[in-house]
């Protein structure tokens, strides 16, 4: 079972709009006649864990030794407990031949839609309604993701943004998400750097990662297109053409050193699926 990593708002997509990214959680499940969980990562070893939780949601672990690898940072924005989550209710779904609502059955565990379903279809999403729109990642696009050392609690992100915003700051992302979708499903690089703003997250959090924070907003001064915090953060989306990445990431060599680390982070076009499992 592979799970791709996600990036969620997308600047102006605040809790809509997400992306699936090149780094992968694997999981495998294999019936042993006892419960197990075996992983290098710092993860609970136990039925608290994740991908236990989320295949228990379909059917019992009891009998079953889970064995969890991953590339995804377990905190920065970049959907961790997304993909953790998908993998574990895509094991017991096709083991057992379930059939079940994998979309919804995430959405419960994970408390809102857009990284699992970027995790699950793949490509960009558009979650409205109880349902998504995916679309292509266009060709020449790719990303560099910043993750800081310093972890923030998703709920700290979370109590920091106000009950009510102004008019014309909701006004401003309608308008900017509106762009930042016409600039992917075109390929206009023009309309995509100017769709990467945003009024309604990013601004009321900067104080829990004002490096990040301070960095996304210079981006474009390094070469790249902008620049976007994944998720409640504090990792960072950079986004580049393919001509100028190697470019931005030398630029971002000295800005980062001795706070945060420089991954290559390519949009993924593939969503969750199943190898072989025992």
């Amino acid at each position: 079972m592979r799970a791709p990593a996600s990036s969620a708002n997308l600047g102006p997509g605040f809790d809509c709009m997400a992306a699936a990214v090149a780094l992968h959680l694997e999981l495998d499940v294999v019936e042993t006649g006892s419960f197990a969980v075996q992983s290098e990562l710092p993860v609970s070893r136990g039925r608290e864990n994740l991908c236990v939780r989320a295949f228990e949601t379909l059917h019992p672990a009891d009998a079953f030794s889970f064995t969890i690898r991953s590339q995804i940072p377990l905190s920065g924005g970049l959907g961790s407990s997304a993909a953790a989550i998908v993998a574990g209710l895509m094991a017991a779904d096709h083991m057992f031949e379930l059939d079940a609502d994998l979309l919804a059955c995430a959405t419960e565990l994970e408390g809102h839609p857009d990284n699992v379903a970027a995790c699950l279809r793949g490509g960009f999403v558009v979650c409205a309604d109880g349902d998504v729109a995916r679309f292509e990642p266009p060709t020449g696009l790719e990303a560099l993701a910043v993750v800081p050392e310093e972890a923030v609690r998703t709920r700290a992100a979370r109590v920091a943004l106000p009950a009510e915003v102004p008019m014309q700051d909701a006004v401003f992302n309608i308008a900017h998400g509106a762009l930042l979708t016409l600039g992917l499903a075109r390929g206009d690089w023009d309309l995509l750097a100017r769709g990467l703003q945003d009024r309604l997250h990013q601004p009321y959090r900067a104080h829990l990662f004002p490096r990040s924070f301070e960095l996304a907003s210079r981006a474009p001064e390094l070469g790249a297109l902008g620049a976007t915090i994944s998720g409640a953060g504090p990792t960072v989306l950079v986004w580049c053409f393919y001509e100028q990445t190697g470019a931005v990431a030398e630029a971002l060599g000295p800005e980062i050193e001795g706070w945060a680390t420089l991954l290559r982070a390519p949009f993924e076009t593939q969503g969750a699926y199943v190898g072989e499992l025992s």
